[in-house]
């Protein structure tokens, strides 16, 4: 149905806050997407979004619109995903290993879920980085890996799961970011916390930087740190700042602890996979995957 689209058009920028990254992630071009929006206004007579130079935020009808739209796309998917399960019977182990962010700040909620639906799935979960999960998967230590990166193992078969967005992040009281915006020249010269050789986060930082001319030997690094949790707690105690998914840093901005600064000229978007053995046909990691894309779409 043409609403229906419409409604997922306009849940996909209200989450962005951007036409552009809802374009993007919806493989339709950025006028589609305004004229869709445009067209919902019209039908609901009402504007949806606040305009203000670049950026955009919801007005108060637009926040009522994204709570009922959330609302009608979960019933659409739990309809789904009842419907295909109804002649399944599921049980055994289940064996997850994931990078760190999702384990941390992904996972958790899907997996709660996933316990209440299907109680008679015994599931553990493994962290490492990305490449230490690929390595389990393929030793077939973990029957299911869900990492970020751009590792491209032959042998794995990866399933787009999740888009992600790196950001740099700093201590609200930090000087540095009372303008909430840096140049490359002064990125060189930030103190900045990184994760550690291996990290998926690593790599997609290190790919990103490339088109502002940039290299991790450009960049004053003051520490590697295993976690966005250590990397979070040292930001706040010190003038550094850290390149941090923003699913991890949710929490902090909310309550203003931390806030985003804005490098220009670099946006570092990525997603989460997946990852299968190629030729691998087992019922409890297909299982899991369906529901958890249930759960996050």
């Amino acid at each position: 149905m043409v609403f229906d689209f419409r409604l997922q058009v306009f849940q996909t920028v209200a989450r962005r806050l951007s036409f552009t990254k809802a374009a993007a992630e919806l493989f339709i071009t950025q006028p589609a997407v305004t004229k869709h929006i445009h067209e919902l206004e019209s039908q609901l007579k009402t504007k949806l979004f606040e305009r203000s130079g670049a950026r955009i935020s919801l007005t108060p009808a637009g926040d009522i619109l994204l709570h009922h739209a959330e609302q009608i796309f979960d019933i659409y998917r739990n309809l789904e995903f009842e419907i295909n399960s109804l002649s399944q019977r599921n049980s055994g182990k289940l064996r997850l290993g994931a990078s760190t962010t999702a384990a941390q700040y992904i996972l958790p909620p899907i997996l709660a879920a996933f316990h209440r639906k299907f109680h008679n799935i015994e599931v553990t979960l493994t962290t490492k980085n990305t490449e230490e999960i690929e390595h389990a998967l393929q030793h077939k230590e973990i029957d299911l890996g869900v990492i970020e990166g751009y590792s491209k193992n032959a042998a794995i078969k990866y399933t787009e799961f999740l888009n992600d967005e790196i950001v740099l992040v700093a201590n609200s009281k930090n000087p540095l970011a009372a303008t909430g915006v840096v140049d490359a020249g002064q990125l060189r010269q930030i103190p900045l916390l990184l994760r550690e050789p291996g990290s998926g986060t690593l790599e997609v930082i290190a790919h990103a930087l490339k088109s502002i001319g940039l290299g991790l030997g450009d960049l004053n690094v003051e520490m590697q740190l295993s976690s966005s949790e250590s990397m979070k707690l040292y930001i706040l105690h010190s003038d550094s700042m850290a390149f941090i998914s923003v699913h991890a840093v949710l929490k902090e901005l909310q309550s203003k602890e931390c806030r985003i600064v804005d490098v220009e000229g670099l946006s570092i978007d990525r997603h989460f996979h997946f990852t299968t053995l190629h030729g691998q046909q087992e019922a409890l990691p297909e299982l899991f995957m369906r529901f958890a894309l249930y759960q996050r779409k």
